[in-house]
């Protein structure tokens, strides 16, 4: 058995539930997961349908940027993963795709605004969005670049309590503790950009919720005194 058979499967059981989930058109989207022991993680292959995945497919690529191993080409957003890898401690999975809600907000040039608990259960705050690349910038390391914009706008904030970003006039990532945690965020994200477009259009001035609502409601599910949901090997609740 391969020594990276664990992170291979997850990797492609997360992918392969990616391309269940309905966030993804076509190939437009990529999950990765890290061994952080091992400081490689394993990423989806370019342009490969979901449906058709193994695990054997999973290219292995080190925190260098070097393919450790397999036999295909790996995403080409593969240097956008390893930088937030690099950059944000404690995140074991990095999803990327082009959900219609939160693309029309990353679109936009708009950040999701929290106006209610469904968005506080998973963000606790607006989910940001970053500046727009220059034209040095696309025009050279242009996927290690996005990352750069993601984490310069992360200055100041918690990337595991904010595990999402939309990267402007391109689309989201976000990210978790597991390759199912990070799907599930990435579903999360859509659905409160999905209810921010449909509040916003009912009403365009729509206040954002109360800060006292927004705590209650994140910390109840995150942190030491979590009580959402049942007890698991974390010891919250």
């Amino acid at each position: 058995m391969s020594k990276f058979a664990a992170i291979r499967e997850e990797c492609c059981e997360a992918n392969r539930a990616l391309g269940a989930s309905g966030l993804v058109d076509l190939t437009f989207g990529n999950v990765s997961v890290l061994d952080p022991d091992a400081g490689v993680f394993a990423i989806k292959p370019s342009g490969v349908g979901y449906a058709a995945l193994s695990p054997d497919d999973m290219v292995i690529v080190d925190l260098e940027g070097n393919i450790v191993d397999g036999e295909l080409r790996p995403s080409s957003d593969t240097p956008t993963h390893r930088r937030l890898f690099q950059a944000f401690e404690g995140i074991r999975s990095v999803v990327h795709t082009h959900s219609r809600y939160a693309v029309s907000f990353a679109q936009a040039g708009k950040e999701i605004p929290l106006l209610g608990t469904t968005h506080a259960d998973y963000f606790h705050g607006p989910v940001p969005v970053t500046r727009p690349l220059e034209p040095e910038e696309i025009g050279g390391d242009y996927e290690l670049e996005t990352a750069n914009a993601i984490v310069g706008r992360f200055a100041g904030l918690d990337p595991l309590s904010m595990p999402a970003v939309l990267v402007r006039n391109h689309g989201p990532f976000a990210w978790g503790k597991s390759g199912a945690a990070a799907i599930e965020t990435a579903q999360a994200l859509e659905i409160v950009a999905h209810m921010a477009w449909l509040t916003l259009g009912i009403h365009p001035s729509a206040e954002p919720a109360p800060d006292a609502l927004r705590d209650k409601h994140f910390f109840r599910k995150h942190g030491a005194a979590a009580y959402y949901g049942q007890r698991g090997d974390s010891g919250e609740d």
